[in-house]
């Protein structure tokens, strides 16, 4: 199977360009994610996420703790962009997405760097290009990937999202990305508001989800496994029920069906601000996995992949150990 990614078909066509404009006004009027702060991130205003007119880069590297299908055997290309739009009290990666004064410093990175980092990875073999908590900076990155394209880059781009984009963006990546990898990660409004300061997740990721899902449906993969294009959606377990996780399973099944792919993820571990919050305060116990594993059989789940709950807390790369 001969893959072209969308972007190329878009730069084909000669619109690529015009797309990437688009995505660039949104930062006149912020509009990239459900807060829609609507201030002028072109003339220097920052809003709730602190992100301006620059993209700012944590880190990049070549990362082979991700699923099997998005790795193939070189690993997937990860982009880690600086801040987020989300204040998770159990973030992993806080001193990335919520830095504090001075942290950020050197993050500063132009559309022609990220377009030759792009460009490397795919020299190193990876199979695929993802970007990893993108919303806030994703005029930003497609321009990055519209000069690498003309410099001959043709990897299938990840889009690697917590969950809270704003249709309006959505809809302007129509055709910019080839694999969708949002999180879902809670059913209870009151619990996305406590834990990431968004009162309206639950509603807000589910939409995006769908519309995910119409741009680029199930899960394809190429002769040798590895994902092209397609949705994979993320649920993370949390202690004492808080993600909610059978009934966003529910929603998933009756609103865009059993064939597409979950990851269930039972790695969470007591981070940032959870260790001082019951029942954040502990590992999640393996019945507590248990049940939503079952919940995801007993629904009809059949592509995908579980963790091991015992182990993968306590792994640096906790991958993902059994496929469903």
């Amino acid at each position: 199977m001969t893959y072209e990614p969308g972007y190329l078909r878009l730069l084909k066509e000669g619109v690529l360009h015009r797309r990437v404009e688009a995505l660039m006004a949104l930062l006149h009027e912020c509009r990239l994610c459900r807060r829609e702060c609507g201030i002028d991130r072109l003339a220097g205003e920052r809003g709730y996420c602190g992100a301006g007119a620059v993209m700012e880069v944590s880190s990049s590297c070549v990362h082979r703790g991700e699923e099997p299908v998005l790795t193939g055997s070189s690993g997937v290309g990860n982009v880690f962009p600086g801040r987020c739009n989300l204040r998770c009290v159990y973030c992993q990666n806080h001193t990335i997405s919520q830095p504090g004064p001075g942290n950020a410093a050197g993050w500063k990175t132009g559309p022609e760097e990220m377009a030759l980092q792009l460009l490397r990875f795919q020299e190193q073999g990876c199979p695929t290009a993802g970007f990893v908590s993108p919303t806030h900076f994703a005029p930003q990155m497609f321009q990055a990937v519209a000069l690498a394209a003309e410099e001959g880059f043709r990897l299938p781009v990840i889009y690697n999202t917590g969950g809270y984009d704003s249709l309006e963006l959505l809809r302007l990546l129509d055709g910019l990305v080839d694999i969708y990898l949002p999180d879902i990660k809670y059913s209870d409004p009151s619990v996305g508001e406590r834990l990431s300061d968004a009162p309206d997740y639950p509603l807000t990721a589910r939409r995006a989800v769908m519309e995910m899902h119409r741009q680029v449906g199930n899960l394809l993969t190429d002769d040798e496994g590895t994902a092209v294009r397609g949705l994979l959606i993320r649920l993370l377990v949390l202690p004492g029920g808080l993600s909610g996780t059978e009934e966003t399973l529910e929603f998933l099944a009756d609103e865009i069906g059993t064939e597409v792919h979950i990851s269930l993820m039972s790695q969470y571990y007591p981070a940032h601000e959870a260790v001082a919050i019951p029942p954040l305060d502990r590992k999640l116990e393996p019945w507590e996995y248990g049940s939503a594993v079952d919940a995801l059989e007993r629904l009809g789940f059949r592509n995908g992949w579980v963790q091991d709950p015992v182990t993968s807390p306590d792994s640096y790369l906790p991958g993902v150990d059994f496929s469903l």
